[in-house]
């Protein structure tokens, strides 16, 4: 069973994994931890994660980023609706009447759900989960806001099941940090004791999450959740943009948001100059090299300007934090540490604003980028029989109410009820009373009995009631098996394309390749005319591959590197036979000389080989004689012959003589009821004289 945890961002994307030495961050193919939440589309594949953020300015329209803001949200829904404008890439409303997006691949115009393009993500971090595993991944935790609503949480769920994970839970991000916080703790209070009680600061690209934790030996407990899901780094990178079209528009008459490219290289470059600030208070400068028309723009700012321009936002940080402690019931002296995670709570202004409010600075011990996945790959081996970990429980809140409605005929229509109050805990199950017309149309019995002397009766019965077949449902799992199959589609098609590249590299590597080493360490390997042969079918093999070559089929590039091959390889072997042909000869020669001595020795009449029968050491000395003269016969018509033809003998030769000396001569030890090989290694065998006994 795989124990997996994702922490799927609004920017990146980390995978922890667990092992029998703990919980690790798992590096892409790139040797980074950190994925870019990126999906690319073009004209015969996919890219994801790294490749596709390299894709973010040529190929902007058909880029998505994003768009974990989209989960669960109508096409209609106003917040869809108000950011449409400020996107590059297109959204499109899918029969669901939910959230679509639209790109151009394959060649043709598509709309993709956003769990379609979450489940595409989700299969590249599974894939880097997989490369770090050995094994395939099903079982995994995946981290979503606290602020998620049923219908977000419902569309991360069967965007995981599109991409063939069986996520065991949805945990809240705050959570997770709460649990990679707590779990190694040795210094908790007791379960009798006060608990120790922490607040969690989440500021990341997209959202502010805060929660506070009671913690006990073994157990943790969320008291309370506050959130501003409209706050997090993008509003500061906004700013900064805004701040420099309005000064490109002065400086060098420039309309910056008529050019879709030229915003998205702005907003990167704004995202570097932020993190910059963070850790540097002097003016810093931003260039750009034709940024738009050819013109090369610069500009620069500090960070007391930068400040300045964000002061709504981060007045922001505030009222959530409040809020907690509210919600709570606790004060400020109650809390023990400010944990803060989130790219953005590096920055100065936010840990003042942290700091001012608690009257305490704020706490950095956990990997503010890797917290969450860690998390929740903790949660994900709690739950998995496969891993033996701690015994911590998890006690969560929901930071929603949950209401229940039906129809009802005594009022207008429609009847409610709230079921569970905010900052319920999770799980829960509670019985709920829903009254009958007969009972909101029943009139109360008047009674001369004092109402304290009634005496209260509770009758409790079990109705099942009726779940209509809504046609929208059966939609929604009609179009879930649709995308099932598009995925495992899509999947096929980026492999076959990841084929085809690699076969057309495969013939550019050997082309380069080979065209260097036929003016080095192959140049005295090769005579003139073939060396000229080879050269001009390297040159036209290039040209080839930026021209006709450019877009052909995967057996086409095989076939063209088989042909070049034919003309290359035998110039590679007969380098690699000059190579390693002295160092087998040098093995076969110390091995006749240590036969040599041994005959010797018994010709001196050693004891340890007064044993053997003088047929047999004749035999031997014959066939250590043989083999020398072979090998020097071999040695001197090689030295003769030209390093451009093919070798009097070869590597594989010679190894063979090796191997049949080494059998044939196994001399009996005197003395003892085992015998030791003579040759390299020193192994020891029974007793054996020939190779005829060997077949006995």
């Amino acid at each position: 069973m795989s124990v997996v945890g994702f922490d799927v961002g609004f920017l990146s994307c980390y995978v922890a994994v667990a092992r029998a030495g703990g919980i690790e961050t798992a590096a892409n193919e790139y040797s980074d931890r950190s994925t870019p939440a990126c999906v690319s589309f073009g004209p015969r594949n996919r890219s994801i994660g790294a490749a596709a953020k390299s894709q973010m300015v040529t190929n902007c329209k058909n880029t998505v980023q994003g768009f974990k803001r989209f989960h669960g949200r109508a096409f209609s829904d106003p917040f869809v609706q108000n950011l449409k404008s400020s996107l590059v890439y297109d959204l499109s409303q899918m029969p669901s009447g939910t959230t679509g997006i639209k790109v151009m691949y394959m060649e043709e115009e598509k709309v993709f759900s956003i769990e379609q393009i979450t489940a595409m993500l989700l299969t590249k971090l599974k894939e880097t989960a997989e490369s770090a595993l050995k094994k395939p991944v099903a079982d995994c935790v995946i981290s979503v806001p606290c602020f998620y609503t049923d219908a977000e949480r419902r569309s991360v769920i069967d965007a995981a099941q599109i991409a063939g994970l069986n996520c065991l839970r949805l945990m809240n991000e705050t959570t997770a940090v709460a649990l990679a916080y707590g779990i190694y703790k040795q210094d908790l209070p007791t379960p009798e004791e006060k608990p120790r009680t922490v607040v969690f600061v989440d500021i990341g690209h997209s959202g502010y999450q805060v929660s506070v934790c009671a913690f006990n030996k073994g157990k943790l407990k969320i008291l309370a959740t506050a959130f501003d899901p409209e706050m997090g780094g993008k509003d500061f990178d906004e700013r900064l943009v805004k701040h420099f079209c309005e000064e490109f528009a002065v400086k060098y008459k420039l309309d910056v948001k008529s050019k879709p490219r030229a915003l998205v290289r702005l907003y990167q470059e704004c995202e570097k100059l932020k993190k910059l600030m963070s850790a540097n208070s002097s003016d810093l400068p931003l260039n750009i090299e034709c940024f738009m028309n050819d013109i090369d723009v610069s500009g620069k700012l500090n960070r007391a300007q930068f400040e300045e321009m964000c002061a709504d936002v981060l007045a922001r940080v505030e009222p959530p934090l409040r809020s907690l402690l509210e919600q709570a019931h606790l004060k400020k002296d109650d809390i023990h540490a400010v944990e803060i995670v989130g790219g953005s709570s590096r920055m100065p202004a936010i840990k003042e604003r942290i700091n001012k409010f608690f009257g305490k600075e704020p706490s950095t011990t956990l990997n503010a980028d890797e917290a969450v996945a860690r998390g929740c790959a903790l949660q994900c081996a709690i739950l998995s029989p496969a891993f033996k970990v701690r015994e911590f429980s998890t006690t969560d809140v929901v930071p929603f109410p949950i209401s229940l409605k039906w129809n009802s005929a005594a009022e207008d229509g429609v009847s409610d009820c709230e079921v569970f109050p905010k900052n319920h805990l999770f799980w829960m199950l509670k019985p709920a009373k829903i009254p009958t017309s007969a009972e909101e149309g029943k009139q109360e019995k008047k009674s001369d009995q004092p109402p304290q002397a009634k005496k209260a009766k509770v009758k409790t019965k079990v109705l099942e009631l009726p779940i209509e077949n809504n046609p929208q449902w059966q939609l929604a799992n009609d179009m879930l098996n649709l995308f099932v199959e598009s995925e495992g589609k899509m999947i096929v098609q980026d492999k076959l394309e990841k084929e085809r590249n690699d076969a057309k590299n495969y013939v550019e590597e050997y082309v380069y390749e080979m065209r260097d080493k036929l003016h080095g360490i192959f140049e005295k390997f090769v005579n003139d005319s073939d060396r000229d042969v080879l050269s001009l079918k390297l040159e036209d093999t290039e040209v080839w591959l930026y021209e006709d070559g450019e877009d052909q089929p995967k057996q086409v590039y095989i076939d063209k590197l088989v042909d070049l091959k034919s003309l290359g390889q035998p110039i590679q072997d007969r380098y690699t036979e000059f190579e390693e042909r002295p160092k087998a000869f040098d093995e076969l020669g110390r091995q006749l000389q240590q036969y040599m001595k041994i005959v010797e020795a018994y010709k001196t009449k050693e004891e340890q080989y007064d044993h053997l029968e003088e047929a047999e050491v004749q035999k031997v000395d014959r066939m250590v004689n043989d083999v020398m003269i072979w090998m020097n016969s071999k040695m001197n018509q090689q030295s003769k012959q030209s390093l451009a033809v093919e070798p009097v003998v070869k590597t594989t030769e010679i190894q063979a003589k090796t191997r049949v000396s080494r059998s044939l001569f196994i001399i009996q030890q005197h003395g003892t009821d085992q015998s030791t090989v003579v040759g390299l290694g020193g192994m020891t065998v029974y007793i054996v004289t020939t190779v005829e006994s060997v077949s006995r």
